[in-house]
């Protein structure tokens, strides 16, 4: 089982994350925000991952802090649980429609991170939450996993919609890139033998 545990305290959050990449999408899910666990269930439930995630923060100022460090949280975590990389299917993408809405989302496990956010919404809050700070969770959570991530809405008009297809879309990418490839379980993915940042 590859399994991580990670915890952050700053003067802005305290988090705890424990997960199982080769869960059945159990999760427990706790950030103080409503909107955002919803989404970090969709996740784990969509991924097989399962998510244990406890956050305390400065809610009384706004939501960024929050958002933005369980994205640290759970990359740092996802990264752990992923150790030497050797027999991971490392690529996957992954179409997800809900309703009138259509994302796709691509992942490469390379320890190269970068992030294409191609997500526009039509207002600037899903309930209490800010849609802008999505933007913050998903660059937070490529660069401590240290993955490449690509995520586009394609089409959609909810505001609810979009966001949730494409946490959907990151976790069957995120799904099927973790998976141990059965012909090549003993390789790490890359004809350099290594993955963590070189070109």
């Amino acid at each position: 089982m590859r399994t991580a545990a990670y915890e952050r305290k700053t003067k802005e959050t305290e988090i705890s994350v424990e997960l199982n990449l080769d869960g059945t999408g159990v999760y427990d899910v706790h950030t103080g925000i409503g909107f955002l666990d919803h989404m970090l269930e969709q996740l784990s439930r969509h991924s097989l991952m399962d998510l244990t995630v406890k956050c305390k923060g400065d809610l009384h100022i706004d939501g960024h802090h929050t958002t933005e460090d369980c994205g640290i949280a759970i990359g740092t975590a996802v990264k752990k649980a992923l150790g030497d990389l050797k027999g991971i299917t490392r690529y996957a993408s992954a179409y997800i429609p809900m309703d009138e809405t259509l994302t796709r989302a691509a992942i490469d496990i390379s320890g190269r991170p970068f992030l294409v956010w191609k997500v526009d919404f039509p207002r600037d809050k899903i309930g209490e939450m800010d849609t802008e700070l999505f933007e913050e969770f998903y660059r937070a959570f490529a660069f401590a996993a240290g993955v490449t991530l690509h995520v586009e809405n394609l089409y959609g008009v909810n505001n609810h919609h979009i966001i949730e297809s494409c946490f959907k879309a990151l976790a069957r990418a995120l799904r099927t890139a973790v998976e141990i490839d059965p012909r090549k379980a003993d390789q790490v993915p890359s004809t350099k033998g290594t993955l963590g940042g070189s070109l």
